[in-house]
């Protein structure tokens, strides 16, 4: 985008730039609805072009900060609990249970995302910039939803999974690697069709995302150094901090949104969104 003749004005458009794309990631990282698809279609909608994969790797550690607050009791528990565990050799402590399955479920994406990034990175940047394929997926994971809202009796707690739910549900986020999927999206919808209550459901996949969302920003390390380098460091303070702000927000009304509703609102929303996206692809390949 070119930049304006006013360097005053190229100061507050940066500003307002890191303002809303702060808002796109915490926004959409944990609702259902694909945070790298908006953050690569939005800018594009508002003239600003793709803000790049190193300002991306930036402002998703605001949306990590966010989960370690909102959760930071739970977190602490867990800890606790599972050291206890381990000492006094109680192998089915719940809290055990619970943080061998995040780690167990964190693995398939690392193993995936790894060899993308050493075999396939040129591919994949290519994929990911396809309007196309964010359209179909978005399309993709909403009728998954919905099957998944429609058939599942969500009768089990968060306290009731196992080591195989946790590496089934760990094994959705792969999908997230695709444009337009949504991690939370994946997590939750296999959650669901595992019989998990929806706000449980909610609640696993925010954990979940703790070590991916973690990992992903230190394999993206050159990217946040490069980032440090080409953005104004004001920049992307505000940015970091509008994606906190936004994260936190999000994941407390997403919990509590569960607990009395369903997700046909994310439902409908991902269809128009990918069928606008589609036609969008359609039209300027005419």
């Amino acid at each position: 985008m070119p930049l304006p003749a006013d360097p005053t004005a190229t100061a507050a458009l940066d500003l307002w730039q890191a303002t809303v794309l702060g808002f796109i990631q915490g926004m959409t990282e944990f609702i259902p609805i694909s945070s790298s698809g908006h953050l690569r279609v939005v800018p594009e909608l508002l003239g600003w072009g793709d803000p790049g994969e190193a300002f991306t790797a930036v402002i998703q550690l605001g949306s990590l900060f966010a989960v370690f607050w909102y959760f930071r009791h739970d977190l602490l528990q867990l800890a606790r609990g599972s050291l206890a565990a381990v000492q006094k050799k109680e192998w089915a402590n719940h809290d055990l249970r619970i943080s061998l399955g995040i780690g167990l479920g964190t693995l398939p994406i690392c193993v995936v995302g790894l060899t993308i990034k050493l075999f396939f990175k040129a591919q994949y940047h290519q994929f990911r910039e396809s309007l196309l394929a964010i359209g179909i997926a978005s399309i993709a994971l909403a009728l998954l939803l919905l099957l998944a809202e429609k058939l599942a009796k969500h009768e089990r707690s968060f306290q009731q999974t196992t080591f195989a739910d946790s590496l089934a549900i760990g094994s959705a986020q792969v999908l997230a690697l695709m444009p337009g999927v949504s991690r939370s999206g994946a997590t939750i919808t296999t959650s669901l069709f595992l019989g998990i209550k929806r706000s449980d459901a909610a609640r696993f996949s925010f954990l979940l995302g703790l070590p991916a969302i973690a990992i992903a920003g230190a394999a993206e390390f050159k990217d946040v150094v490069e980032a440090g380098r080409q953005f104004p460091p004001l920049s992307l303070a505000v940015a970091l901090l509008s994606s906190a702000v936004f994260s936190y927000l999000s994941i407390a009304w997403m919990v509590r949104y569960l607990q009395r509703h369903g997700m046909w609102i994310f439902i409908a929303y991902r269809l128009a969104f990918g069928a606008l996206l589609i036609a969008w692809a359609c039209h300027h390949q005419g």
